[in-house]
Parts: C-alpha cells; structure tokens; sequence
C-alpha cells in the first residue's frame, strides 16, 4: 500500500510541477475553474437578452443607414471624399487587390523565351511546407551551368509565404500573377509543373 501511495504521489508531482509538460493544460484548466468561480450573476433583464439584441440591432442599422446616406449622396457628386462600404460583383467585378498581395506563382524567362531558373535550389531549401521539387540538368549553354529539367510547386500545401521569391537570386520566380481563384478537382492538378509556371 506504501509503494502505491509513493508511485501515486510521484504522479502527481509531475502533474503539477510548474515546469513540467503538464504545466500549461494545468493552468487552463486553474483558469477555467477561477471564471467559473468567479462569473457574474446576470440579472432578469440581462437573461432575457434584449438590451444584447437591441445593441446588435443599433449597430447593424447604423452602418446600413451610413452607407445607405452616403451612397445617394455619392449619386448626386456630394461628399465624394468620404468613402461607403462597397459590395464587389464577385467574379464579374474582382476585388480590387494590393500591390505586394503574394499571388499564384510565376516563372520568368529569359530574351530567348527559356526559363531564367538555374536549379540553384535556394526556393526548394527555404521552402517551409516543402512544396517546390526541381530536378537540376546541365544546360547546353558554357555559360550558364545548371536549368530545372523539372520544377514542380504544389499549390495544395504551399503556404504563400514569399520566401523562395526572397530567396532567388535570378529573380526567376515571382508571385505577381494575380490569380487568387485557384481550385481543381484532384489534388494532383494543383501540382503545376515548369511549363503551366511559366505560361502565368
């Protein structure tokens, strides 16, 4: 019984040791056990969640009359200079979208229309998620040592992060396309290869 107390107090101090594994779900669970303690009684009127609903009601109405003031106002050429919200006709009118917005990604070319890439492998190295594969092969040109015989992004675990445009010193790859509508029906078709990269 000694030795089963012993083992069972062993357990606990590793349960509850501060610097432990289990130190954070142990404070979750402190903090979870203090607002529950700790909450607030709410009274009649605050159970019949009206005064909640009439601030969402107030809230939701006054930017609709907002927008709605400024927009007839705007039809007219007054107060041209304060803007409204604007509901975009999604895809006939597209968003319009910022300049450094990271998009699908490119390959760019050379003078005489080959790829400018030349299977450094600093994108592949960089890359967090691991979704760029090139395959080097020696270039018919003395001058230039190395081209991607294949380059392959997957579009379904690429994370946009930038770091293999940041990475590249040819600038061979950029993500300046604006093509944010990128669905297929198979995981393999979101795998694209060096030639759709290259055609944008």
């Amino acid at each position: 019984m000694g030795n089963m107390t012993e083992k069972r107090r062993l357990e606990l101090e590793k349960y509850f040791d501060p610097k432990g594994s289990f130190a954070s779900l142990r404070m979750a669970q402190m903090k979870r056990a203090w607002k529950q303690s700790n909450r607030r009684e709410l009274n009649w009127l605050e159970n019949t969640y009206i005064p909640t609903l009439m601030e969402g009601l107030w809230l939701t109405s006054k930017h609709f009359f907002y927008n709605l003031t400024f927009h007839v106002f705007h039809l007219f050429g007054l107060y041209k200079e304060i803007p409204a919200a604007v509901t975009y006709q999604y895809p006939e009118k597209p968003r319009p979208l910022a300049l450094r917005l990271r998009t699908r990604h490119r390959l760019t070319k050379r003078e005489d229309g080959s790829v400018r890439c030349v299977a450094c492998m600093m994108c592949e190295t960089i890359c967090p998620a691991r979704c760029i594969e090139i395959t080097a092969a020696e270039h018919p040109d003395p001058n230039i040592e190395k081209y991607p015989f294949e380059f392959n992004i997957d579009l379904g675990k690429c994370v946009y992060c930038g770091f293999c445009v940041e990475a590249c010193p040819e600038d061979a790859i950029r993500m300046d396309t604006n093509k944010l509508d990128i669905a297929e029906y198979t995981r393999q078709n979101m795998i694209y290869n060096k030639k759709r990269l290259m055609e944008g």
